[in-house]
This record gives structure tokens, sequence and C-alpha cells, in this order.
């Protein structure tokens, strides 16, 4: 969702393709093994007994996919960001920051549901050498500002903005999972990541196109140095060099799991994720093991890809019903730290396949919905809609707030030819108000005249996406938290006749 915050349109919203691919190279004799050689399974635990059955492959592969997918989403994000050069989307190395000096559009492709309202500034940490200092500056108490720390689990465990710390400037330092030490003077708080790479994302308000020279400001102050650099010390030996392996919409078809083994050891496992670690182990995935997908028996590969295919099966029916739906809208609380998830990998897959990266609930909100008030299907190439606020009933934020469209196949920004993807409400004083106060929107692919063209939102001919954010929402009535049980509710959006 918000964000940025995955695998590149297919890999991110197309999973189920990737079972039936595998299946049909199974079947296609494109996979050479042999069901009588000893694969890595098979040579996973020492001990007859100790080995899984076939049955036991696809629950732990079903089971790891659920588990995984939020984690091999992130790396692939991190290998276009941070590690491909020639990628398309490749913004900075690691440990430097990268300042978008605009909003995304759809060109941008690497994330799935992207924000469109605040220019991004992004850093990929490598923590394994040492701790990394983030410096803010001050900004203005009128403009909301938000840095967000998101490691390899998708944990966001750390704020730094106007909600978490306030607008004041400040030196920040983030530590990797084995780091253990105290913090040196003039260092505000320490946050430490449950991964040795992790992603910091900066949303910085933007009021009006007119005032992107200011956001540049701001982000050219955005400092990002190592914590030597900051005590202006020697910097200690540089961490081992990397082999990151490729990755594409094509080779996660047939490599998940290899990806998931690859970026396992660099996350130690939390006390929630013994069990399933343990379970993956058995199945040559995790600390010390090397899984290599075409060196597996035709009956283990067939068991992986089914429990592959129910593994996504349950994380799209858990993305429809997640949260409490409120007017045709999804309101619920999907991101969080270590503690928010508690083990509950479902919910973390779930999340990541709606939005990766998406905020807490006390930094933003996301009602989201793919329905009109009724509960049908929506479509810009079938209808026309229309959302309306009634008079001072908008979104209660302490920030501000937006309605964002998306294609309903890809969750991706669509061209339209006004280059607008979004209304919110900076953009108020330039809208039309209906006679009694409210304010209407105006759904469709296809302008709706001139006269209405200021609250017009343009949709794709064929299915809608639309993700509301409420940033920073106000916690005293009418509000929208806790999400689904609040105060205020999102208004249904209705079908022109």
């Amino acid at each position: 969702m918000d964000q940025l915050n995955l695998l590149k349109e297919e890999m991110m919203i197309k999973v189920r393709s990737t079972v039936l691919w595998l299946m049909i190279c199974i079947f296609a004799g494109m996979m050479t093994s042999c069901s009588k050689k000893e694969d890595v399974i098979s040579k996973a635990e020492k001990g007859e007994k100790d080995r899984p059955s076939i049955a036991e492959v696809k629950a732990i592969a079903e089971e790891g996919f659920i588990y995984g997918l939020p984690v091999v989403m992130n790396y692939a994000v991190m290998y276009e960001y941070a590690v491909d050069h020639n990628s398309g989307q490749f913004k900075a190395p690691f440990n430097e920051i990268f300042n978008e000096h605009r909003v995304f559009t759809y060109e941008d492709t690497a994330v799935v549901s992207p924000n469109s309202d605040t220019p991004y500034s992004i850093v990929w940490m490598d923590l394994r050498a040492e701790p990394i200092v983030l410096s803010v500056p001050a900004v203005e108490k009128k403009r909301y500002y938000s840095v967000m720390l998101c490691d390899g689990n998708t944990f966001n465990y750390g704020y730094i903005g106007s909600r978490a710390t306030g607008n004041e400037a400040g030196d920040y330092m983030v530590v990797g999972p084995d780091w253990k030490g105290e913090a040196p003077a003039g260092i505000k708080k320490v946050f430490q990541s449950t991964t040795q790479f992790t992603i910091v994302i900066y949303r910085t308000q933007l009021f009006n196109p007119k005032d992107m020279p200011n956001v540049v400001k701001i982000q050219s102050k955005y400092k990002v140095q190592p914590l030597s650099a900051y005590l202006k010390q020697p910097a200690p030996p540089a961490a081992s060099t990397i082999d990151f392996p490729k990755i594409d919409k094509e080779m996660v078809k047939t490599n998940f799991f290899e990806y998931l083994d690859f970026v396992l050891q660099f996350a130690p496992a939390g006390p929630e994720e013994k069990e399933i670690r343990a379970k993956l182990a058995r199945i040559g995935i995790g600390s010390g093991k090397t899984f290599n997908f075409k060196d597996l028996s035709i009956e283990h590969k067939a068991e992986i890809a089914l429990g592959m295919k129910e593994g996504e099966k349950k994380v799209e029916e858990k993305v429809k019903s997640v949260g409490k739906e409120i007017n045709g809208w999804d309101v619920a609380s999907q991101f969080g730290d270590r503690d928010f998830f508690h083990g509950d990998w479902l919910l973390r897959a779930a999340a990541a396949k709606a939005g990766i990266y998406g905020n807490d609930a006390v930094e933003a909100v996301y009602p989201m919905t793919h329905s009109d008030e009724t509960g049908q299907p929506l479509d810009g190439g079938k209808h026309k809609y229309t959302l309306t606020f009634a008079k001072d009933q908008y979104p209660p934020v302490n920030a501000f707030w937006s309605v964002t469209m998306y294609d309903g196949k890809t969750q991706l920004l669509i061209k339209n030819p006004i280059d607008r993807y979004l209304i919110n409400s900076p953009m108020l004083t330039g809208m039309k108000k209906n006679s009694d106060g409210s304010l209407t929107i105006y759904i469709q692919k296809d302008s709706p005249g001139k006269a209405k063209e200021s609250n017009w939102l343009p949709a794709p001919d064929g299915p809608i996406y639309l993700v509301m954010r409420l940033y920073w929402p106000k916690t005293d009535p009418p509000s929208i938290l806790p999400p689904g049980e609040g105060t205020w509710s999102p208004p249904g959006i209705k079908r022109v006749e």
C-alpha cells in the first residue's frame, strides 16, 4: 500500500501464476531430477524418523510460503532499489539516501499501491559493520513528515517525525539485531532492527506542485552517516561482500524458497519464529542450509507447488477479510512491529500483499475498497461513480487525507489525461462544493465535463482499487481509531445510473 511501500507487478500481485508455471514445468519434463534422488529434503534431517513425509512437505511449503512472502517481496524491492544498477528502479547504494523530488506516478512499478501524496526519500541500510545515524532538520509545524523504519521482516520498528518525535531537529541511531552498547552523546533515540538490512522511508508533505522547491530544501537536510563518521572516528572493518542473487518476476516463480533461504541468514529468528524456522529446516531452508528447487525429486516439487498454491489462496482470502467492512470500505490495522504481529504470519502476508510498507494505524489508516456501497465490484469500464463527503465530515486527521486511484488488477497508479492520481485535502480550496456544503468526487474514466473536472478522479477502463489515507488520524471523537470501531466512517461509493 503506502509505501512504496513489490515483486514488480505480476511478482507482487500475481503469485498464483507461480504455481501454474511450476506444475507445467514439472509435468512437461523440464525438471530433470528423478524421484529416486536423495534430494535436499531427504537429507534435511538425519534419521529416517525425522524426514518429512510427502504430506508434511506440502504443509511446510504452504506455511513457509505464507511466512516468507513479505520477506521475499521485500528482498525484491531491495534488489531493484539498492543492488541492481540496471533495474530501472535503482535509487542509491546501501547507506546512501535517495530523494525523490516528485511524487510517484504510473511509471513507478516496483511497489504496489504506492503513495502519491508525499515525495519519498529512501535509504536502504546495511547494519552489519556498524550502526547508522539518521539526522533530521527542523521542519515547520504546519508541514507533516514521517520517517518509518521497516526491516527485512516488514516489521515497522520505529518512527521519527511530526507525530512520533515532533518537528524539531535531531539525531537518531539505527542498530542491527546483534548490536549491544550505549548510545553516544547527542543521540536522541536508538532503534533496533530485527534484520541486518532495513529500509527507511521518509514521507514529506507536499502542499501543491509549486511547493516542491520547499520540500527539496527539507530533503537536502536529511542526513545519513555511519556512527564512526558521526563520532569523527576511524571506521571499523567493512562487512564482507555479498553476492546477492538476481531476482525478477520469472526467477521468483521457481526460486521462491531459494530467495527465502538466502534472506533468512540476515534475519536472526525471534522467539515466535522458532517453530516455523524448525519446520523450514526440515525441507532444507534456513541457517546452514542450501535450498535448490531444481535438485528436488518430482514428488517434492509437486508437493511444494501445491503447498505454495494453498498458501497463496489463504493470503488472498485474508486480504479480502482482514478488518471490518464499513460502507463498502475495508477498515483495518494491518501494519506494525514484531509485537503487533505476534507470529500471525497470515496477517503479515496479507498486509504486504495489500500494499507493502504501510504505516502503523497511529501514523496512518488506510480504508481500501474494490466495491461500491452495495458490494458490487468497481469497474470504470462499465460504470461511473461518486464519493460524497457531507459538510464538515471530512476524514478526521491531524495532518491530511487523500483518496488514491489504482488499477484494480495491478494495484498500480494509472496513466490518465490530467496526470491526477488522487484527490487530497490540500486540493480542497480548488474544488467545487455542492449547495449544501458537501463535496462530491467524480470517479470515472472520462471527464465529467469542465465544470466538474476539478473534482474528477480519473479511473481505469476496468477494475478499480481505491485507497483512502488518513495521515496522523485524530484520537478524539470523531475518529477512525480504533480501525473498524471508530466514531467516524468513510462514506460509501455510489454508482451513477
